[in-house]
């Protein structure tokens, strides 16, 4: 055999040779992976379409009598909070777990999240003092909208189309903790489970803070319970003494409010999150099955 031959031959056996002696499997099957549905609604009190996710727990039967608990995740896009949030709801929903009820998560994808988070401010002087140029915010002070879109539009239209029940859970981190907190102060009943996770109690000065204890003297006295976590205090001392803040004046408000305080030192404000809506449910629903 002529030599080029033979040195080409060990080259291609030498190049792949675990092809040559395991060929790869065949494919019987490929489809997507489908963990929940997206829905576009037309807000009217927003005046903008708003995409909408939605996750029915395992087993979910539009035919038999059980209804589900809803919990609301103003973060919800999917390249937001939707999934990994969603996980840790599956997965503490699962029959080896069962550490609370098979529960719809729903994701509401942002379009303006600093405008709809934010309450009405007179000006934007004080986010100069923390760092912000008033250019970061073109738009805001939205929230009273919003909260209008999530009780008039939203919590209807899925108890109208979806089998849920009266307990609704809200999880807000940041922008969308500080809108928690708003919620939690003025409009107690819409929910009755908050996770509030690093807020940003610094808008409009802190003044969500000041005013907190008279409104929740003055709000509806349903019980509630409530999660609210801190980050590493070091990467900002301001948002930690406002949470720090926040805890004490919840505390006064018991038994109405149910309050589990949790300091997360190893977790950034930008990390928190995953681990603090675990830690949440945990707190909530301290047994597993076995356990209760």
């Amino acid at each position: 055999m002529d030599m080029n031959k033979i040195i080409v031959l060990l080259l291609l056996c030498i190049s792949n040779p675990i092809r040559s002696q395991n060929p790869l499997p065949e494919i019987i099957e490929s489809k997507p992976l489908v963990i929940g549905l997206t829905e576009k609604i037309k807000s009217i009190q927003l005046n903008e379409t708003r995409t909408i996710n939605i996750y029915l727990p395992e087993g979910y039967n539009p035919k038999d009598t059980i209804t589900y608990p809803v919990i609301y995740i103003p973060d919800g896009g999917v390249e937001e909070d939707f999934i990994h949030i969603t996980g840790i709801v599956r997965y503490n929903t699962q029959p080896w777990i069962e550490r609370f009820p098979k529960s719809i998560v729903v994701g509401i994808e942002n379009t303006n999240r600093k405008r709809d988070f934010s309450f009405a401010v007179a000006n934007l002087d004080f986010v100069e003092k923390i760092g912000f140029k008033k250019s970061q915010f073109p738009a805001y002070g939205g929230s009273a909208k919003y909260t209008a879109f999530l009780e008039k539009e939203l919590q209807p239209y899925l108890k109208s189309k979806y089998k849920a029940n009266g307990h609704r859970t809200l999880i807000g981190e940041s922008m969308a903790g500080l809108f928690a907190t708003e919620v939690l102060l003025k409009h107690r009943s819409l929910f009755d489970s908050y996770i509030i996770i690093t807020p940003s109690l610094w808008w409009g000065d802190g003044s969500l803070l000041k005013e907190a204890p008279a409104l929740l003297k003055s709000s509806n006295a349903k019980p509630v319970r409530v999660y609210l976590a801190a980050a590493k205090k070091e990467e900002d001392q301001g948002m930690y003494d406002a949470a720090v803040s926040l805890r004490d004046i919840l505390q006064k408000a018991a038994p109405q409010v149910e309050l589990h305080y949790d300091y997360l030192p190893n977790e950034l404000h930008s990390t928190a999150i995953h681990q603090a809506v675990y830690n949440a449910f945990r707190a909530f629903y301290p047994k597993t099955i076995y356990e209760k």
